[in-house]
């Protein structure tokens, strides 16, 4: 595809966004179609058109047509991708995401600032046991200190398309997603609840983690997204699990008392920004206190499903002070039976969370770990 179709099939996207759509479900929507872009490079070079007009959408000229704009948003990435200090944290700060941010957090850290203009990495998770023969057949595949499953992926390849995909060896999934299993670290025979699972991909790491023993029950409000989670797991062969559909209320899936339970709770996703720009310009303060309670709700539903000595974690891929401190704070008011508990990670996986002693919670920063954002707070039922 050259550079001009590009901007061309970009454009079409824009439009569908100005529409109303959401920009990741407008290129769901639009790249599958052959006439539109046939190889996963046409794909790629159109996401990454579309995204980067979204990161840098606050120094365009709204006056100039879309193919123009775009234009101008890939040169300022290449100058970035060259140059990132000749951007100021000033600029980045008024520029790179919304006006109303700064009285949702305790900071905006300019590594912080500068890390949600780079392009995302891409990170997978291999089977305990799997890497060196995933690693092989896939190349580009660099380890991190982090965790000795977790590879950044850096080659060209349709990872769905390869076989050490379709026989179950690895999943896509974020480093700072990779590490909350890692805090949660269920052992083999233990019984746990994955409250908000969603397509499984914490539930499938937790399965691993305990080796395929024990059971997880897998809850979510979407009937859609549990059976696509019954997919991933047949193709990953994990069969500890049970998935119920929940809708976050009082009425509980099951009357189970845990080993652990893992809430990783609906949120604005300010910590995903790096990967989705589209929504900072999408996000507004009243999701956050929506959103906050919410995550109140459902750690307040499931704390009575704990057996002594059992454990919660709470995770939430966003950052600010109402979804996370304030969150952790409220539950363990409320909750006395609750004791707060060390956040298990590897080295260096996280800072401490302001507002609370360490290591009780911690915060994740995509600068430090080249990935998502990430907060975690950890109970133990006395």
């Amino acid at each position: 595809m050259t550079a001009s179709a590009t901007l061309s099939q970009a454009t079409r996207v824009l439009r569908a966004v100005a529409a109303g759509a959401r920009a990741d479900d407008a290129l769901r929507a639009l790249l599958p179609r052959r006439r539109f872009a046939s190889s996963p490079e046409e794909r790629r070079a159109v996401s990454r058109a579309v995204f980067t007009y979204y990161r840098w959408w606050r120094w365009l000229a709204a006056r100039d047509s879309l193919p123009a704009q775009l234009e101008a948003a890939l040169a300022l990435q290449a100058r970035f991708d060259r140059d990132p200090a000749a951007f100021k944290p000033e600029a980045l700060a008024a520029r790179a995401v919304p006006d109303w941010l700064k009285d949702e957090m305790d900071s905006l850290p300019p590594g912080w600032l500068r890390q949600l203009q780079r392009e995302p990495t891409l990170w997978i998770r291999i089977k305990r046991g799997h890497e060196a023969r995933v690693t092989a057949g896939l190349g580009d595949c660099h380890p991190t200190g982090f965790s000795g499953s977790a590879f950044r992926y850096a080659g060209r390849k349709d990872l769905f398309l390869t076989p050490e995909f379709r026989s179950g060896l690895f999943e896509i999934q974020d480093l700072a997603s990779q590490l909350v299993g890692l805090a949660a670290a269920p052992r083999p025979g233990e019984t746990w609840w994955d409250a908000c699972a969603g397509e499984g991909g914490k539930t499938l790491h937790l399965s691993d983690l305990m080796a395929n023993q024990g059971l997880i029950w897998a809850s979510d409000r979407s009937v859609r997204r549990l059976a696509h989670l019954k997919e991933r797991a047949a193709r990953a062969q994990a069969f500890n699990f049970r998935a119920a559909a929940w809708d976050g209320g009082p009425r509980l899936p099951t009357k189970t008392k845990f080993d652990g339970i893992l809430v990783d709770a609906p949120c604005s996703g300010i910590g995903t920004w790096q990967r989705n720009p589209h929504a900072r310009w999408t996000t507004q303060p009243l999701d956050i206190r929506e959103l906050a309670a919410v995550q109140a709700r459902l750690l307040g539903h499931v704390a009575g499903s704990l057996k002594p000595g059992g454990r919660l974690v709470y995770a939430v891929c966003t950052l600010t002070r109402a979804e996370t401190a304030a969150v952790a704070a409220a539950l363990a008011s409320s909750h006395p039976e609750l004791e707060p508990a060390p956040v298990i990670l590897p080295p260096g996986g996280a800072a401490p969370a302001s507002g609370l002693p360490p290591p009780v919670a911690a915060t994740l920063w995509p600068q430090d770990l080249d990935a998502n954002g990430m907060f975690i707070a950890t109970w133990r039922r006395n």
